[in-house]
C-alpha cells in the first residue's frame, strides 16, 4: 500500500506541470438554436461580430457577456450575411 500511494503522489507531482502547461487550442463553438447548428468563433467571426454591432449603432460589448436575445439577433443577422464584407 505504501508503494501505491508514494507511486500516486511521484506520477501526480509530475503529471501536474504538463497539465499546468496545456494550451487551450480548442475553438469555441457557439448552438443557434434558431438554426440548429454550431458556429466556431474566430477571428473573422469576431469581426463580423464587431460590424454588427457598428451597423447597429450599439458599443461593443464581448459576446460572452451579450444578453442571450442579442446572441439570437446576430445569429440571424450571420445568416442573413454570410458574405465577406467585414473580411480584411
Amino acid at each position: 500500500m505504501r508503494k501505491f500511494i508514494t507511486a500516486f503522489i511521484l506520477s501526480m507531482s509530475l503529471g501536474a506541470p504538463v497539465v499546468a502547461l496545456a494550451k487551450d487550442d480548442h475553438p469555441h463553438r457557439y448552438y443557434d438554436r434558431d438554426k440548429r447548428d454550431y458556429h466556431e468563433w474566430n477571428e473573422r467571426e469576431n469581426r463580423a461580430y464587431r460590424h454588427w454591432l457598428e451597423s447597429q449603432r450599439r458599443q461593443y460589448r464581448d459576446w460572452n457577456r451579450a444578453s442571450k436575445a442579442q446572441q439570437q439577433e446576430y445569429w440571424r443577422w450571420r445568416h442573413a450575411h454570410p458574405g465577406d464584407d467585414w473580411r480584411m
